[in-house]
């Protein structure tokens, strides 16, 4: 290592400790990563790996967070600020090298402190592993609200789990996908520092017994639980462009006793340490959210878990200035990411009633002025219940208040309107049971928007559902608690830190503001009629589609020889059938076979674009990923067609994937059946970077249609209303009949023309689309969405023309920051204000 460092300039040498640590000079950062890989990592030149560099760096950006972290919990405090808790099962972080250096505005002094060392900043970021703590999209805008939080100055914390391991990591082999564990934790994680004195005690099972509280009242105890530790792991988060610094607070289980010394000393080791191992699986592992129907205990155990130990948290804090809880909605804001930590509202009740003996009447008005709950579905048989058996017997005290609870709200129903049963069975927490189909319930989504001061949704079509359809009898009593909150996407990173290029181009013609203000990309509009501008445009462009060639041919072994003129057409999501993978899938078949029979034909030469993961135990979806790499192992080796169109799947699709894959995407897939998506963010992330979408009216695509205008989007397909006027007589059947192109697709996968080793096995797909009655409506919008990619095309031809509306997509996406949506958050529904931190003033 003393070789190494004979590389230190001597300004570098010079540097006194505190500015090893704290200084933001290449100089510094170069001291300070040469330091670590010595005292933190025990390295030489001789065993330095790829590892120890990225650790070293990351431990050296790190040390520049820590004042201001440190600095920003204090100006909390001596605020008395109210603060914002964001509870979510899921944080979809991704690497965190990246993201903090833009944050930290240091990339320029990384890459020069670096590469005096013979580094490479970009290799360096390439070894961090992606944080295993999220599933998708409600993952991703959760950390990405985060980023916004902090960059506001907002007083807001992220609460959830400490996952030992992801979702799985995707391997395809014969086309299949097999899960493999994601063990992300392997070698340590650097940007986390565990708070073993953060150490709360989380209960299950047990009963409840009832007592004179001598107020004559009746009080509650839970007694004779098992007992699991909760211990706090935090990670900073650094705002762009201010010195606050907040915080994800994430909890790992640990045994309440480590070891048996009774079982160890009966020679039954075993036995010893079964309490920690059955413990510290409730942070094992993140279950992918569509299983449904395995490891239930297992799940609700993690979502009390985390609300359980985030309450006490929450309540340690708000005590440390307070005496009583008159204040709490004052100076707390509880909000819950989805259904998934509703738990919460039948736990700060008990802590209210049971811990604090608060009266039930002061209680409930406290949780519902305290806590708000977002929305992220509107397929009803995506909320979630539980049976009361299994509610019962894990969490038994909690099942009795949220009896009490429906108790108090069924009888002001009854009262605001009566002789009306239906209406009561219907706003019930509890869904009463149908022998033989289905047990009885607890509705956690009706138990959220009892027990919150407001609901929303994530984008304005999802929102008039949920009022319209979904929870229209709660919106006709409580009109005040609904609201819509378009979802957005943080433009740190999703175009500074994932699209450096594009972001340079766009700083050199209208600033950098837009970093913090994305409305300021409307500045940009002159620039699409500008002959020059777009020329760079283009460039740019075409760079971002070499780095995904290069993605490709790592992950084939460059088997698969990709156009780098081709139209890039990107859909990366998670496999699901309403986001109808099938439907582009579908698409590609129909230009292979029109190319089959007419060699000669002339098309825009087209490279597809799959990736996403399907939950493991989702058969179909699992199946539609073999039909893809069935038919791209056709398409792909067909003399006729492979130079004029692929398709390609990207294996195990995560964050760091994506930021490969927006940068070079030219056609955004938007394409779930309208009515399906709640909002989406990936639309957002691909208009931002200038690719174009072609969509139906769903989601935030509406929203995103009405910023860029009809003429620089493509849509296609059914409205919401037009598939309820459809559905009672819908017939997929006269779909496949009418159209020979659609009923030579079907006809092709049912005879095994992709799956000549066995005939059936695409079967139930077939199944699912013509006796299953095709339920997301893939056959009914096939030709409106091939004529509209024969318009896709046909533009594509004028690339001016096709710059142009590029140029236009990623100018009009103010509004799809999260920044905005953080903003409306903090006004409407938290009441928060910004609280920046002011290192200058702050004593060191």
């Amino acid at each position: 290592m003393s070789e190494v460092k004979t590389s230190l300039s001597e300004s570098a040498a010079n540097l006194s400790a505190y500015e090893s640590y704290h200084g933001l000079t290449a100089e510094a950062i170069q001291r300070s990563f040469l330091d670590h890989l010595e005292f933190t990592l025990a390295k030489d030149r001789f065993t330095v790996t790829h590892l120890d560099q990225y650790l070293a760096l990351a431990y050296a950006v790190r040390d520049r967070l820590i004042e201001r972290w440190l600095r920003t919990q204090d100006t909390y405090y001596r605020a008395d600020a109210k603060r914002v808790y964001y509870l979510s099962m899921e944080f979809l972080m991704g690497r965190t090298l990246g993201n903090a250096i833009v944050n930290l505005n240091l990339k320029e002094e990384c890459r020069r402190a670096l590469l005096d060392l013979g580094y490479r900043l970009e290799d360096i970021q390439e070894t961090e592993p992606d944080a295993g703590l999220g599933n998708g999209g409600l993952g991703r805008l959760a950390a990405c609200f985060l980023d916004s939080m902090a960059t506001l100055a907002l007083p807001g914390y992220g609460y959830g789990i400490r996952y030992e391991y992801g979702i799985f990591n995707q391997e395809i082999k014969d086309g299949e996908q097999v899960e493999q564990p994601d063990n992300w934790l392997r070698y340590g994680n650097p940007w986390e520092i565990a708070r073993p004195e953060v150490l709360y005690p989380v209960h299950y099972y047990g009963e409840v017994v009832q007592f004179p509280n001598g107020n004559g009242k009746i009080a509650h105890k839970w007694i004779k639980t098992e007992t699991v530790l909760a211990m706090a792991y935090d990670t900073p988060i650094p705002g762009y462009g201010v010195q606050n610094v907040n915080t994800l607070r994430l909890w790992s289980s640990k045994a309440s006793r480590e070891f048996d010394f009774h079982h160890f000393n009966e020679g039954d080791y075993i036995s010893a340490v079964r309490s920690k191992t059955e413990s510290e699986t409730i942070s094992k592992v993140l279950y992918p959210n569509d299983n449904r129907h395995s490891g239930k205990e297992l799940r609700l155990k993690q979502e009390y878990f985390f609300v359980a130990a985030t309450l006490q948290d929450i309540i340690r804090r708000y005590k440390k200035t307070r005496k009583t809880f008159d204040e709490f909605p004052d100076k707390v804001a509880i909000q819950l990411n989805d259904t998934h930590p509703a738990i919460a509202i039948a736990e700060l009740m008990r802590i209210f009633l049971d811990e604090e003996n608060i009266p039930w009447e002061k209680a409930w008005e406290l949780t519902q002025a305290t806590i708000a709950y977002t929305n992220h579905t509107v397929l009803p048989e995506a909320l979630e219940k539980w049976t009361v058996e299994l509610l019962g017997k894990v969490l038994p005290r909690h099942l009795e208040i949220i009896y009490d609870i429906n108790y108090h709200f069924l009888r002001d129903v009854r009262v605001r309107y009566p002789n009306n049963e239906e209406l009561v069975q219907r706003v019930s927490l509890v869904e009463e049971p149908v022998p033989g189909i289905r047990p009885k319930s607890i509705r956690m989504a009706n138990l959220a928007i009892v027990g919150s001061h407001r609901v929303n949704g994530v984008a304005a079509l999802h929102t008039e559902i949920l009022k319209r359809d979904l929870f229209r009898d709660f919106a006709l009593m409580f009109p005040e608690k609904f609201e819509n909150k378009t979802n957005g996407i943080t433009q740190r990173r999703w175009l500074a830190c994932c699209n450096p290029q594009l972001a340079s181009l766009i700083t050199e013609a209208i600033g950098d503001k837009w970093m913090t203000d994305l409305y300021e990309m409307e500045k940009l509009i002159p620039f699409a009629d500008d002959p020059g501008f777009r020329q760079a445009w283009q460039k740019v462009k075409q760079d971002g589609k070499d780095i995904l060639i290069e993605v490709v041919n790592q992950t084939w072994k460059h088997k698969l020889r990709i156009d780098k003129q081709s139209l890039f057409d990107c859909q990366v999501k998670r496999i699901h059938e309403y986001k109808r993978q099938l439907l582009n899938l579908f698409h590609a078949i129909t230009l292979y076979n029109r190319l089959r029979h007419q060699p000669n034909l002339d098309i825009v030469p087209r490279t597809i674009f799959f990736s996403g993961k399907a939950a493991p135990g989702y058969r179909l979806a699992k199946l539609i990923i073999r039909l893809i790499n069935a038919v791209a192992d056709i398409i792909n080796h067909d003399v006729v067609t492979r130079d004029r169109l692929r398709v390609v799947f990207l294996p195990n699709y995560r964050v760091s994937l994506a930021e490969k894959i927006m940068p070079g995407a030219e056609l955004s897939e938007q394409i779930s059946t309208a009515g399906m998506e709640a909002s989406g963010t990936g639309n957002m992330k691909f208009a931002l970077n200038g690719a174009l979408t072609i969509g139906t009216l769903d989601g935030a695509n509406i929203e995103i249609a009405e910023e860029v205008g009809r003429d620089n989007i493509f849509i296609f397909g059914l409205t919401v209303e037009e598939i309820a006027k459809l559905k009672p007589h819908y017939s997929p059947w006269d779909y496949f009949h009418s159209d020979p192109e659609l009923n030579e697709i079907l006809n092709m996968i049912g005879a095994g023309y992709f799956s000549p080793l066995d005939k059936e096995l695409f079967h139930p797909i077939l199944f699912s689309l013509l006796e299953g009655g095709d339920q997301y409506f893939v056959l009914a919008d096939y030709r409106a969405y091939v004529e509209c990619q024969e318009r896709v095309a046909q533009a594509y031809l004028d690339q001016d023309q096709w710059t142009r509306k590029s140029i236009l997509n990623t100018a009009k996406m103010g509004k799809f920051s999260s920044d905005r949506t953080i903003q409306e958050y903090a006004q409407s529904i938290w009441r928060v204000s910004p609280v920046p931190v002011n290192m200058v003033t702050c004593e060191v």
